[in-house]
């Protein structure tokens, strides 16, 4: 949600391919994403499944806790993937080749079928864990070959299975377990990005006062990828995603 929301600031117009129940509260979210400009008619909605819920509590330090329900996407399962089968959006015989963010609140066992999926096999695949607990169930789509993967340091060191004091020694191990590209954001210490043959590169983040977390990552990712489609390279790519970032910590952006 955090993604799509920076990616239609920007302009773009994204789809939710998700499970959201047929109560008020899923009613309530459809009418919020609609005012958004996020797209909904592709999203599953469910008779008998809840929406979901999350919840984070911050302190002035940063995040505290987060808890995140997804007991109802889990059930969902491949329900959610429909129109990229169907025709609707993409089939077996024209394969989606747009973008398409993925996180870990999908299962693992999805995310495996996704992995070898010929339905993904086109699609620009762009990455992100949802927390540092569900990092490790994209280890399938890590030698995705048109994958581009955003970890934190911790994540990254989960997923790499190395003790990285870096961002950017994590992106080297990465890619070393095969990922195609990364990106491993350390709060306001140095950035990396890495990709297969083009080596790394380090930026580091604007110093801002920051004023909330959540979300953080998720609108770096949205900032990037929007960067990449308006033809930044490399580097002016990176460094625009940081400002997005650090804009929207500080409190500047709204929610």
């Amino acid at each position: 949600m955090n993604i799509a929301m920076t990616l239609a600031r920007f302009g773009l117009t994204p789809a939710l391919l998700t499970a959201i129940g047929r109560d008020g509260e899923g009613d309530e979210l459809v009418a919020a994403c609609n005012r958004l400009g996020l797209v909904t008619a592709h999203a599953y909605r469910s008779d008998d499944l809840p929406t979901d819920r999350y919840m984070a509590i911050e302190g002035a330090g940063g995040l505290v806790a987060a808890v995140a329900d997804a007991h109802s996407l889990e059930a969902a399962g491949d329900k959610i993937l429909r129109p990229l089968a169907d025709g609707t959006l993409g089939s077996l015989a024209a394969p989606w080749a747009g973008l398409i963010a993925l996180d870990g609140n999908l299962t693992e066992a999805l995310l495996s079928e996704i992995a070898g999926s010929p339905l993904f096999l086109h699609a620009d695949l762009r990455l992100a864990p949802a927390s540092p607990g569900k990092a490790e169930r994209l280890r399938p789509l890590l030698g995705h070959p048109s994958a581009t993967l955003y970890v934190n340091l911790e994540e990254a060191r989960l997923l790499a299975h190395v003790e990285a004091r870096t961002a950017s020694e994590a992106a080297e191990a990465l890619l070393a377990r095969g990922a195609a590209r990364v990106l491993v954001t350390d709060g306001g210490r140095i950035c990396a990005e890495g990709a297969r043959g083009l080596g790394v590169i380090t930026a580091t983040p604007p110093q801002v006062m920051v004023a909330r977390v959540t979300g953080a990552g998720d609108t770096f990712m949205a900032a990037h990828i929007v960067a990449e489609r308006r033809g930044f390279g490399r580097a002016d790519a990176l460094q625009s995603a940081l400002r997005a970032a650090a804009d929207y910590v500080s409190g500047e952006v709204g929610t």
